[in-house]
């Protein structure tokens, strides 16, 4: 099975937790057999897996994010990185492109495009193989998945099917509509798009050289920032007169808002968190190192993290965007390809990170030009390269570098080092990277 999954958002409805580098399908919120915490997208790429062990996964997503899906997910997983955002259309066409010139995959083999997010169980997951042999047998050049509705939502877009079989030819497709236009939809059969489906690689890749000028996968990543920023809805489906749609219907949840989420979580909270035997309905996500107690309270979320604390009536928590899109702050937790960091301090002229890497991970070569640093590691073992030299470091040792120096740190087991950068001009702009 070839498979895409689309990884976008920018971290928005799911504050504090989420940011512009951690989106919600990186929170590590689910709980696993083995009593640790899985992300939404660990918990997919799992899924997926264990309905075929063989399967090809190419995750479409922003540069932003890719250091994190390294971490979780590892170096193995195929990524078509989009030099910008332009929308699912440029993606997905990227995405295709990527998988013929540089994954081989032949244009006559079938391709599953689906979000990186839903909430759903391994029946999804053989619907989506299902899917995917449709699509390879099927005189359709699309075959979607049509979710069954369980109420008449406004959120979603809807599909009405030709027929109530399994798998029949589309009618029409409507826009998410008001509650009521949405209960006469489901009255005619309507199914909601889930914005899941099939196609042969040959079909989508055809289309995307007849609507971008581009010779292959490298051209098309080049000048990916002029594409015209166009959904696949609108570029491909709308114009497509033979597609036909699958239905589903096994449970399935979009993970979008904080409401949703909670109603994931198995127990009340996650990290430190008291809650008296007042609260009804009462979800808790804590990511500091302080406990948070709630009393009396009905109906609520509250989450803290470095990034802030947000305490909200659920169902006011799906109108968050607007709010959070005016905090302008520096990001204060990040995954990367080598771990992660999370900010302790900023002060006038310095700034404090605790730094953990993993074992046999190190960070790129690199100088400052405005700013001195200070590592002091507190954990485990390992080896820095300063100016070129070579030295082993281990719990209790304290290494400077002076502005301009250039310097590494290399983890031969789990390292965790607080970082004292000092200096009147502190940001991300004053990195260079080195061989």
């Amino acid at each position: 099975m070839n498979i895409v999954l689309l990884s976008g958002g920018s971290g928005k409805r799911l504050w504090p937790l989420s940011n512009d580098t951690r989106s919600k399908q990186f929170i590590k919120i689910f709980k696993t057999d083995a009593g640790d915490y899985e992300s939404m997208v660990q918990r997919v790429y799992r899924q997926i897996l264990s309905v075929d062990a063989s399967a090809n996964v190419t995750i479409a997503t922003s540069k932003s994010q890719v250091s994190a899906i390294h971490n979780q997910l590892g170096t193995e997983v195929g990524v078509s990185v989009e030099p910008c955002r332009r929308d699912t259309f440029p993606a997905i066409a990227l995405a295709t492109a990527y998988l013929h010139d540089v994954r081989g995959v032949s244009e006559n083999e079938s391709v599953v495009v689906c979000p990186v997010d839903p909430y759903v169980e391994q029946d999804y997951f053989e619907a989506l193989e299902e899917l995917g042999r449709l699509a390879s047998d099927s005189e359709a050049n699309l075959v979607l998945m049509g979710i069954e509705p369980t109420y008449p939502s406004a959120k979603y877009g809807y599909i009405i099917p030709e027929s109530k079989t399994a798998v029949s030819r589309v009618s029409v497709f409507k826009e998410k509509p008001d509650e009521e236009t949405a209960k006469d939809y489901i009255s005619r059969g309507a199914l909601w798009n889930g914005g899941v489906f099939a196609f042969r690689l040959g079909y989508v890749l055809g289309r995307a050289h007849e609507l971008i000028a581009f010779q292959d996968y490298q051209d098309l990543y080049d000048k990916y920032d002029t594409l015209q920023k166009i959904s696949f809805d609108y570029a491909v489906v709308e114009h497509e007169p033979c597609i036909e749609v699958m239905r589903f219907s096994g449970m399935w949840k979009d993970m979008g808002t904080w409401n949703t989420l909670t109603e994931a979580m198995e127990s009340p909270n996650i990290g430190k968190a008291i809650l008296n035997d007042t609260c009804e309905n009462v979800h808790v996500v804590n990511e500091l190192d302080v406990p948070v107690l709630c009393m009396g309270l009905k109906d609520m979320v509250v989450s803290a993290s470095p990034e802030g604390i947000l305490v909200s009536d659920k169902a006011q928590s799906s109108y968050i965007k607007p709010f959070v899109d005016a905090i302008d702050q520096q990001i204060m937790f990040a995954e990367k390809s080598w771990g992660s960091f999370r900010v302790i301090d900023i002060g006038e002229g310095s700034m404090t990170i605790k730094v953990t890497l993993n074992a046999g991970h190190k960070m790129n070569y690199h100088s400052h030009e405005r700013r001195d640093e200070i590592w002091n590691v507190i954990e485990g073992e390992g080896r820095t390269v300063i100016g070129g030299v070579e030295r082993k470091v281990t719990a209790g040792d304290v290494i400077t570098m002076k502005a301009g120096t250039p310097h590494t740190i290399i983890a031969d087991t789990v390292l965790q080092v607080i970082e004292v950068q000092v200096g009147q001009e502190i940001s991300v702009a004053d990195k260079k990277k080195l061989e």
